[in-house]
């Protein structure tokens, strides 16, 4: 019965979601009702994930294929919050491309749930399961706006490219089953010697399918495709919340069975972190649709938390969950921002579209003025606290060559933000956007604003939060 009680947040989610189904099908027009009823679950499901299991207690349920500890409850309740404000600021925009569908609010529910399930994962079954989960929902919501050809072209792409990856994490968690004879984390660990190389391939594979659900370089190519066709709210729901679980699972993978192998998969991090930062900086450069820059921006983001994972130690990952936890904060600005360019109905995404905006927009182009200069890393903004600790973890590992790769490419970065900060304050006006926004947009902008500029009065706060996870 304990175990019951433990994934009480997993079950509760999963018969909400399956009364709000049988709810849309026989009441007609029930979206407003549907997307309360899912804030209202959201935000359940955390204060449950936050009563039941915020503790330092690790417990092993369902055969120690499920892990409950203070990390898995710690990025359960990042996910929940990152989801219900997407949820919440998203039905304005939903309304104006009349896509007020009860599937919506359904499908991120789904997906969230995929996320708690691959989070709390010690099994690779149970991993691929929630991975799974989340996937099918997601392919669905990219495609949502069916009646644009990007939207159904990026929904496409994004189903193909996934579906290979998936197929390659596969094909990684039954060569590591073979070699190992067994599916859970700390059975794998116990049956390793450092000499076993053809778990090696196992790794490899499976890393190269985690890449692909981060968008980490190589394996990018479908991002900046996906996320300019999808929905706006879609790319924002991409952006933040399955890399919280991806993220995890990195960790988890990585240095619970595979810790004595760490010579061997060290290398492929740093690879994939060099190559991301570098790529994102410098591809950023040319765009002009903002969705399609802050795709190539989340890459070289995700380089910055690729580097903190690479370092081998406690104070490497708990880098990176600081910077993800920032990360998520500034892009919940930024998208709010973007959500709030709007002329007569139409939605406009291209960054000239940004012109002048400081004098029609004051308030507006102050808060993205932060939330950009923050993203660029500079002082004393929450960003600059993120990359700080990425840097200080990866220097007390004499990383030096990582370090100063990360340094060349946030020079590189600040680059196109401040661009962007010119576009805002010195070209010429364009006719005024439209105020009437809903209460939620306006929150989501003055939180994350507030935050990101208040950061350095208080960044122990975050910081104790996070030193209570002891992967290693």
């Amino acid at each position: 019965m304990i175990n019951l009680t433990l994934v009480l947040p997993e079950i509760f989610l999963s018969l909400a979601i399956m009364f709000m189904l049988i709810l849309g099908v026989f009441k007609k027009k029930s979206f407003k009702l549907i997307q309360n009823f899912s804030l209202i679950i959201l935000l359940i499901t955390a204060v449950i994930t936050f009563n039941e299991t915020l503790s330092n207690n690790t417990i092993l349920i369902f055969n120690e294929s499920m892990i409950i500890d203070y990390f898995s409850s710690f990025m359960k309740i990042i996910t929940l919050i990152a989801a219900f404000l997407v949820l919440a600021i998203s039905s304005s925009y939903l309304k104006t491309l009349k896509l007020l569908k009860i599937e919506y609010p359904i499908l991120i529910l789904s997906s969230v749930l995929g996320m708690m399930i691959m989070i709390s994962s010690n099994d690779l079954i149970v991993f691929y399961m929630g991975l799974e989960l989340q996937s099918l929902a997601l392919y669905v919501l990219a495609t949502f706006n069916r009646d644009n050809l990007k939207s159904s072209e990026a929904g496409l792409k994004y189903f193909v490219l996934s579906a290979l990856s998936s197929g390659l994490l596969l094909y990684g968690c039954s060569l590591i089953y073979g070699f190992t004879g067994s599916t859970n984390f700390q059975e794998i660990a116990s049956q390793l010697n450092s000499n076993n190389y053809a778990v090696t391939f196992g790794i490899v594979f499976i890393l190269v399918g985690l890449a692909f659900k981060i968008s980490a370089v190589p394996f990018h190519m479908w991002a900046p495709d996906v996320y300019e066709g999808s929905p706006t709210s879609v790319t924002l729901f991409f952006t933040m919340v399955p890399k919280v679980a991806a993220l995890t699972v990195f960790i988890r993978f990585l240095y619970v069975p595979f810790l004595n192998l760490i010579e061997q998969w060290q290398m492929i991090l740093i690879f994939l972190s060099i190559a991301s930062m570098i790529f994102g900086a410098i591809a950023a450069i040319g765009q002009q649709n903002l969705k399609r820059l802050i795709a190539y921006s989340s890459i070289g983001h995700i380089g910055y938390t690729l580097a903190g994972l690479a370092t081998g130690t406690n104070e490497g990952i708990q880098s990176s969950i600081v910077y993800i936890t920032i990360y998520i904060i500034m892009n919940l600005g930024l998208f709010s921002c973007l959500l709030m360019m709007k002329r007569n109905e139409i939605y406009y995404e291209s960054i000239e579209d940004l012109s002048g905006l400081s004098k029609n927009h004051p308030l507006m182009s102050i808060s993205l003025l932060v939330i950009l200069f923050s993203l660029a890393g500079i002082p004393p903004l929450a960003g600059f606290f993120a990359k700080f600790y990425i840097f200080k973890s990866v220097l007390e590992q004499s990383m030096y060559f990582l370090a100063i790769v990360g340094l060349l490419s946030t020079v590189i970065a600040a680059f196109y933000y401040l661009r962007i900060i010119k576009i805002i304050y010195f070209d010429k006006e364009k006719e005024k956007y439209d105020t009437d926004h809903s209460i939620w947009l306006k929150f989501s902008l003055i939180f994350s604003t507030l935050i990101i500029l208040t950061y350095f009065i208080f960044p122990g706060h975050l910081i104790d939060i996070v030193s209570k996870i002891n992967i290693i």
